[in-house]
């Protein structure tokens, strides 16, 4: 299988998705004990992740959308957060799970929390699919973590190259 001219080569199947989203939703379950939760979906990426995770966790979910950029025109963070799509609630009292497909440099999930948390929700944790460690630039850690991946450029289950591979079940490495 090819994306613009390069071949893939599967990183996570499918299968192995599935679940993890199980345990991550168990795991999120205990955690908040039956209490309402207000799930948060980064757009675009985590739209495949966060639709399974929310059926996952079932009831007392509700779900809103961001969509926020720190790239501008590059391919390298700015570390300056761009909201895109704002929340089209008020989170003041509730608890705030962000669903997002990948942290790598951690700029983005680490300022959005920081906007977050000045609107005084009840808890906001933070849960991610991917985790490239190695690209680390700011002190943060999801509250959950799906798989630690190494540093390499990944499309599928909702991930794109330029708008390319979101719709692949697999996740895939992009080769040289």
């Amino acid at each position: 299988m090819q994306i613009r001219g390069k071949k893939l080569e599967v990183l996570i199947p499918h299968s192995d998705i599935q679940q993890k989203v199980k345990q991550l939703a168990d795991h999120i379950k205990n955690d908040f004990q039956g209490e309402k939760i207000l799930a948060v979906g980064i757009l675009k990426g985590s739209f495949m992740f966060f639709a399974d995770l929310v059926r996952e966790l079932g009831e007392g979910v509700y779900v809103d959308f961001m969509q926020v950029s720190s790239y501008k025109d590059g391919m390298e963070s700015s570390g300056e957060l761009t909201f895109i799509k704002d929340l089209s609630q008020d989170i003041s009292g509730k608890n705030v799970l962000i669903i997002d497909d990948i942290i790598d440099t951690g700029y983005t999930l680490k300022k959005l929390v920081e906007t977050l948390k000045d609107r005084n929700p009840k808890s906001l944790k933070t849960c991610v699919l991917l985790d490239k460690k190695e690209r680390r630039k700011v002190e943060y850690s999801p509250d959950y973590i799906g798989f630690e991946i190494p540093d390499k450029f990944v499309v599928g289950y909702g991930l794109d190259w330029a708008e390319e591979g979101r719709t692949l079940k697999d996740i895939y490495c992009v080769l040289d």
